[in-house]
């Protein structure tokens, strides 16, 4: 089981779900994904740990009043040394801080920023709590991007913000695409989503995929559980993905790992 032994600053460590229906959305990725919901009490305002065979690979939260009207979604969250610190970073490099850095007990302190393209993104600095368990095997996270619809202002914040290496990705065809690296390793991307990705009136986002044995059983089965798809299965020289939608709406994807 691949895990992440150490924290990578820089780097997509952690995403939860805020959800309108946590019941529901505990069904549908667990008879998605095998997922085990664990309700860590009300000290921790009922927050669930996903897990598959008690690795922690994502978190859940009911829409708190202050988020009613917003659409379900997932947050990713990037591993920083010092939320307070790169929250003011975020300000300097035309960003927004949403949520003011906040501790979670003896588990870290986070944020909830956006870029000057308006995806938004959540910052944490790990204490108990360093991020994921499992990575890059079936029923667990695989990849993050952010589709975005101005490539140029992402780019130059992430770069600022986060210290690290952004760089080109060749590839034939298709969009523009980058990818931060660090430490020699790619650990996230960055497409240029202006033209033909993001239909009208939706905004740049962080999208994250999860690994599955088989895409088109995994589309079958999120449909039969009463997702949604946003984009049907194609193939692409990573593996066989899709976009798709929880009950609720909440949008992520899926890509085959088992081949």
């Amino acid at each position: 089981m691949p895990k992440m032994e150490d924290v990578t600053y820089g780097a997509p460590c952690w995403l939860d779900l805020a959800t309108s229906d946590p019941e529901r959305a505990a069904t549908f990725y667990g008879g998605l994904f095998g997922w085990n919901a664990e309700d860590m009490g009300e000290e921790y305002g009922n927050y669930n740990i996903l897990s598959k065979s008690e690795a922690g690979v994502a978190g859940m939260m009911r829409k708190g009043d202050d988020m009613q009207g917003m659409p379900d979604t997932w947050t990713v969250y990037l591993a920083v040394e010092d939320a307070a610190a790169t929250a003011e970073k975020v300000k300097g490099a035309g960003g927004q801080v949403m949520l003011d850095v906040m501790d979670v007990r003896e588990l870290g302190a986070m944020a909830i920023v956006s870029d000057p393209s308006g995806a938004v993104v959540g910052l944490w600095q790990p204490k108990e709590h360093r991020g994921f368990d499992l990575v890059d095997e079936a029923g667990a996270p695989v990849w993050h991007e952010l589709l975005t619809r101005d490539i140029a202002a992402a780019t130059a914040f992430y770069g600022k913000v986060l210290d690290v290496e952004i760089v080109d990705m060749l590839m034939e065809g298709g969009p523009a695409y980058k990818t931060i690296n660090i430490d020699g390793k790619e650990r996230a991307g960055i497409m240029d989503a202006a033209e033909g990705i993001l239909p009208e009136g939706v905004p740049s986002y962080w999208n994250s995929y999860f690994g599955v044995d088989d895409t088109d059983a995994a589309v079958a089965k999120a449909q039969e559980l009463g997702g949604s798809v946003l984009a049907p299965a194609e193939d692409t020289p990573f593996g066989r993905f899709a976009v798709l939608a929880d009950p609720m709406g909440a949008s992520f994807a899926v890509i085959s790992v088992g081949e």
